[in-house]
């Protein structure tokens, strides 16, 4: 991958716009599902914590996928990964289609989310190599809102398109736009192979440190809280807040444009102060992790108070921006974490970054559906999505409380380069 040095200062190069809107593709399908679930559980015959399956299932396929293919794929030609994994993503999208039977659709949601957990865990690796370690978070960030940005133009069109033309419609059309994209994504990304270093020893041994897994718990947690919600906003709208089925699309615009707004915010919180968000920097520099954990405070009181205030139409559409906007800030800063802690051996873990978003997508939208199903009915899933999103403040306060004491051990012995070497850990330059 060349190096970003000959990219202008503050401008991220074209091959990570390229995988964003590849990202786009991946968000839409994923999160699409919310916006027809009642005329896809009508078609198909099941109800609706039963189609909300379709969501657990692509879930449970970018878990297993993602650290799959990326062990799969680490000594391939990048580029060659990421053309196969949007053929699969659009015949996916083909299968289900064509389909009648409810099984076929959720196993064929299963392969879709096989391709993304391929594309991402390799396209996240691209994009961070291109950008540099200056621009790195913002990279994260960039990709990430092609996964928003999905939500508030891909998903609201979506179930637009979805209720004149059938769900079938939109399958349709993400089929053709991801074989096109596979052009795209072969005119313009380099044809550079996965550095010959790389080992799945090496990829296995990073994944050693705990902080490591804090990261990613509190991926897990914060994505759960939030589409543990999303996955049943539908019903949660039409059902109790009154609001009519053609309006939801323009509130899942809003949600979409607070995701959208929250990456944005956490991509250049983390590239401003690098130093702060590797926990290794002073006391003093550590406001990207204290408002990270404002954030995923604020996503649980939003959440929280969607259960009383969900019966006025102006304050359920504010809670879901706020919940949305907060919920995403928490999101570039935990993965850029979790690959800066990996080192030299990042493939394995941004594939697992996907995955622990995808786990709590998995384990909140099947929570939320019990919940939907037990005595809370509509606003259960809110219940559930309010508890995890204040879980995530347990892994976040572990980050930076055990980032301090590693600076305290650190800090008497940072003039003594054998020490340091001993700790594994770099002198903190004076100027952060």
């Amino acid at each position: 991958m060349p190096s970003s040095a000959g990219t202008p200062t503050g401008k991220l190069p074209f091959v990570v716009w390229v995988l964003a809107a590849g990202t786009f593709l991946m968000g839409t399908t994923e999160s699409v599902i919310a916006g027809l679930l009642p005329e896809i559980a009508g078609d198909l015959g099941v109800g609706l914590s039963h189609a909300g399956l379709l969501i657990t299932a692509f879930a449970v396929g970018m878990i297993v996928g993602g650290p799959t293919t990326a062990l799969a794929t680490l000594c391939r030609p990048q580029r060659l990964a990421l053309v196969l994994a949007l053929s699969l993503f659009a015949l996916g999208h083909v299968v289900a289609a064509l389909s009648t039977s409810f099984t076929v659709v959720l196993a064929a949601r299963v392969v879709t989310a096989l391709a993304t957990g391929a594309f991402w865990a390799v396209g996240f690796v691209i994009a961070t190599a291109a950008a540099g370690p200056a621009r790195a978070t913002r990279a994260v960030g960039v990709m990430m809102g092609g996964l928003t940005l999905a939500n508030v133009v891909g998903v609201p069109i979506g179930s637009f398109v979805g209720r004149y033309t059938g769900w079938r419609g939109p399958f349709w059309a993400l089929a053709v736009l991801a074989a096109l994209a596979a052009v795209c994504v072969a005119r313009f990304i380099p044809a550079t192979e996965q550095r010959a270093e790389l080992s799945v020893r090496a990829e296995v041994r990073a994944l050693r440190q705990g902080r490591l897994w804090l990261a990613l718990a509190a991926a897990v947690l914060i994505m759960g809280g939030v589409l543990a919600t999303y996955t049943y906003i539908t019903p949660l709208l039409t059902g109790r807040v009154g609001i009519p089925s053609g309006a939801v699309p323009p509130v899942l615009i809003v949600f979409g444009l607070g995701a959208l707004g929250g990456t944005a915010i956490g991509g250049r919180l983390g590239d401003r102060r690098p130093m702060a968000t590797t926990i290794g920097g002073r006391l003093g520099d550590r406001r990207p992790m204290a408002t990270t954990i404002t954030a995923a405070a604020v996503t649980a009181l939003a959440l929280f108070l969607l259960i009383p205030l969900s019966t006025g139409p102006a304050t359920a559409v504010v809670l879901v921006f706020l919940m949305a906007l907060a919920g995403f800030t928490v999101n570039p800063v935990v993965t850029s974490l979790a690959v800066r802690f990996a080192g030299d051996a990042p493939t394995l873990t941004s594939a697992l970054s996907t995955s622990a978003y995808n786990t709590g997508i998995a384990v909140g939208s099947a929570l939320a559906g019990q919940a939907l199903n037990a005595s809370l009915c509509l606003t259960g899933p809110a219940l559930v999505g309010a508890a995890s999103a204040a879980l995530t403040l347990l892994p976040l306060i572990a980050l930076v409380l055990g980032g301090t004491r590693r600076q305290a051990r650190i800090a008497p012995r940072r003039t003594d380069p054998a020490r340091i070497r001993d700790h594994g850990t770099a002198p903190v330059p004076s100027g952060h």
